[in-house]
């Protein structure tokens, strides 16, 4: 399952750098993509996600989930 993870906070390409290999540590989650200008990142989960896992996983590496589609 595809979904699209919209983060506010990333300015440069160290920030997709961090929030990809925060998104790839959590169990179950490849990165597909992770979009500098849509402020977006493209991820492949299993079919049951917990989407707090993910929050968490943004946050310490010092960005904000706005939201999970």
């Amino acid at each position: 399952m595809t979904k699209k993870v919209f983060i506010e906070g990333m300015s440069c390409q160290h920030c997709v750098n961090r929030v990809k290999t925060a998104l790839n540590a959590v169990e179950g989650v490849a990165v597909i993509d992770v979009d500098l200008d849509k402020k977006v990142a493209v991820i492949e989960v299993p079919s049951i996600l917990d989407e707090v896992k993910i929050k968490e996983a943004v946050s310490e590496a010092g960005y904000e989930v706005v939201r999970i589609e």
